[in-house]
């Protein structure tokens, strides 16, 4: 594994051990050219996934845009990293076993809104109103109005 830091490509495994959902392998590694120390994941990967965005053009699935998307829907919020990383892996077991290997964006972000509406309201509306591209205040007013017509 090349170090990040300096390029190098001889770096050591210092510690392995299992993510808590047991869905990735964590590596402590170091790197004896400019002893820094970094962590990667090692993940089982089903199947290679290509995302169709809305205007067709097709993309590989980039498991730390969803990550980072979620982060910012949970800005603040009281969600952990780990919490956070365990609706990325369910997402991405979801997609991989659906037996498709081009998934529609739109598929995504339904299933990012399902995940958020049971983890964090907060960060569903806030997801919601860039998925479902809100333009004025009353968007968010209908939108809650409906969530709260929905419990």
């Amino acid at each position: 594994m090349r170090c990040p830091f300096c390029g190098e490509i001889d770096t050591q495994v210092k510690d392995s051990r299992p993510t808590d959902d047991k869905s990735a392998i964590r590596r402590r590694r170091f790197c004896p050219s400019c002893a820094s120390r970094f962590t990667t994941f090692e993940r089982v990967q089903l199947r290679d996934l290509v995302v169709i965005k809305k205007t067709g053009e097709r993309r590989d699935f980039d498991r730390d845009k969803l990550y980072r998307s979620l982060g910012i829907a949970l800005r603040k919020r009281p969600i952990s990293s780990e919490q956070i990383e365990k609706v990325v892996n369910a997402i991405q077991r979801k997609l991989e076993s659906s037996g498709e290997s081009e998934i529609p964006s739109t598929e995504i972000g339904e299933l990012v809104m399902e995940y958020l509406k049971e983890l964090d309201q907060v960060g569903y509306v806030r997801y919601a109103s860039v998925y479902r591209d809100f333009a004025e205040a009353k968007d968010f007013g209908e939108f809650i109005g409906g969530l709260h017509g929905e419990e």
